[in-house]
């Protein structure tokens, strides 16, 4: 773990604020082993029922070693694992995602846990409101980066007084 990696304990709500981030940490999220029972139902709850994802005979002639995860599923499950570290407590908005690239196949079995960077903290006009984007990186226990992605977040920040400007 390098001097700006983070690792937090799983908290769900935190009381992180804008300030508390500066670009180049990274944070890093717990795991989760994927199972049968995530890519069943994450078909049924987006109507994603392509064959990669249910059928193993079709998943193993297509090249892979077995079904392989819904990429969507994999973003999702990076996403709601880096929000358990707490360090979303004062987001005021989600702002996106961009530049999602699946670069290695999550197959049963992986156990996959997010890593993000800041790459930009930068404050609104608002006095109260700051931004972070992250860069985040979808990793297997074979420490292989299966996804990359980045998202954006508005963020509280401190009263000026707690800044010392008050």
């Amino acid at each position: 773990m390098t001097s700006t990696e983070r690792r937090y304990a799983v908290t769900g709500q935190g009381n992180t604020y804008w300030e508390d981030l500066s670009v180049g940490d990274v944070v890093r999220g717990p795991g989760v082993t994927i199972t049968d029972s995530h890519l069943v139902q994450w078909a049924g709850l987006t109507g994603d029922w392509v064959s990669l994802h249910l059928d193993e005979e079709y998943a193993t002639a297509a090249g892979f070693a077995g079904r392989i995860a819904h990429g969507p599923l994999s973003m999702s499950l990076s996403l709601g694992l880096l929000t358990q570290t707490g360090i979303f407590g004062n987001v005021i908005a989600w702002l996106g995602v961009d530049r999602v690239r699946a670069l290695a196949p999550v197959l049963i079995g992986d156990t996959i846990h997010p890593e993000a960077e800041v790459i930009v903290a930068r404050p609104t006009s608002k006095p109260t409101r700051g931004i972070w984007t992250l860069e985040y990186r979808t990793v297997n226990q074979r420490d292989e980066t299966a996804m990359t992605f980045t998202s954006s977040f508005m963020v509280r920040r401190r009263k000026a007084e707690e800044n010392g400007r008050g």
